[in-house]
């Protein structure tokens, strides 16, 4: 069989864009192997892409970057073999709500073995983003405090997790119906935004985490303590602000890095970490998929099987 399939949008627009297509398997080239994916997860940045806030994007394309399969070819098997269980983050250029994929040598690691396909596909970009977000742009280290923001989200949870295997005292903001979640997770401070304000809550904090924004994310240059760190995916924290208080502010996208997940993985193995999954949907449900993300309450991670 020389064709797969593949949910493709040939413009932007809402769920009703996605079209389940025949195309070609992708032939691997140079540093690349052929993946036969067995599942892939829904972020938000899918439907964001879908809806056109992406448009220097070319069309058509085939959405999702996050997939768990199994090697099948390609001129790098001297560095991973045929037959060998992989996840991991695609680049932009290329998409996972598809049968087989092309992932190049960087992007992919063995998968944990305690985990499922499912479970797998879900960890690789929300873990990435948070992993990122923490160490690399925030420096945090053992024994120091992180505030949270969105910690019931698939990054934030995310994130959670990874800040207590690396020894820190974790403080959240979410919703109430995620405060049992959360805590579940490891927090020690859940903080219900609709009822609590964090600024009463917290005080001293070495790196807020910010997946939320807007007057959340202006409000929480109060907790910081004097040489702390404000990171945020969303926008460029206020560098005025963060002068007046010696605070590092930094403003970032998740990119693909073995290493990193290689070592994210390891921590799963140990059962430090776990990956939610909220739901699963068939490859060819895609838009039934994006809707329940972008509209429906979530705990963890939405997946689409193919098989």
């Amino acid at each position: 069989m020389n064709t797969m399939k593949a949910v493709r949008i040939h413009e932007f627009g809402g769920p009703e864009v996605l079209r389940v297509e025949d195309v070609p398997i992708p032939q691997p080239q140079g540093d690349e192997v052929l993946v036969k994916i067995h599942a892939a997860s829904i972020n938000p940045i899918d439907y964001k892409t879908r809806a056109g806030m992406m448009p220097s994007l070319k069309l058509p394309m085939t959405l999702g970057r996050d997939f768990s399969g199994v090697v099948e070819s390609g001129n790098a098997l001297a560095q991973i073999s045929r037959g060998t269980n992989v996840f991991g983050l695609l680049g932009r250029d290329r998409g996972s709500y598809a049968e087989h994929v092309v992932a190049k040598v960087g992007e992919f690691v063995p998968k944990p073995a305690v985990l499922d396909h499912i479970q797998a596909a879900a960890v690789p970009l929300a873990a990435l983003t948070a992993w990122q977000g923490l160490f690399d742009h925030g420096d945090l280290k053992s024994g120091q405090k992180v505030l949270i923001h969105g910690g019931g989200g698939g990054v934030g949870n995310m994130a959670i997790q990874l800040a207590k295997a690396k020894g820190a005292w974790v403080a959240t903001t979410c919703s109430t119906a995620d405060l049992d979640f959360v805590r579940e997770l490891g927090a020690d401070r859940a903080i219900d935004y609709k009822t609590q304000k964090f600024e009463a809550e917290v005080s001293d904090i070495d790196l807020v985490y910010d997946l939320i924004g807007g007057d959340t994310q202006e409000r929480s240059f109060a907790v910081l303590k004097r040489g702390g760190a404000l990171v945020s995916t969303l926008k460029e924290p206020d560098k005025d602000k963060a002068r007046e208080k010696d605070l590092r502010v930094s403003h970032y996208g998740a990119v693909s890095d073995a290493s990193e997940l290689a070592e994210i993985g390891r921590l799963i193995d140990l059962k430090k970490v776990r990956p939610v999954v909220a739901r699963t949907f068939k490859l060819e449900d895609a838009a039934r998929a994006q809707t329940f993300l972008e509209n429906e309450h979530v705990q963890g991670k939405a997946v689409l099987t193919i098989d």
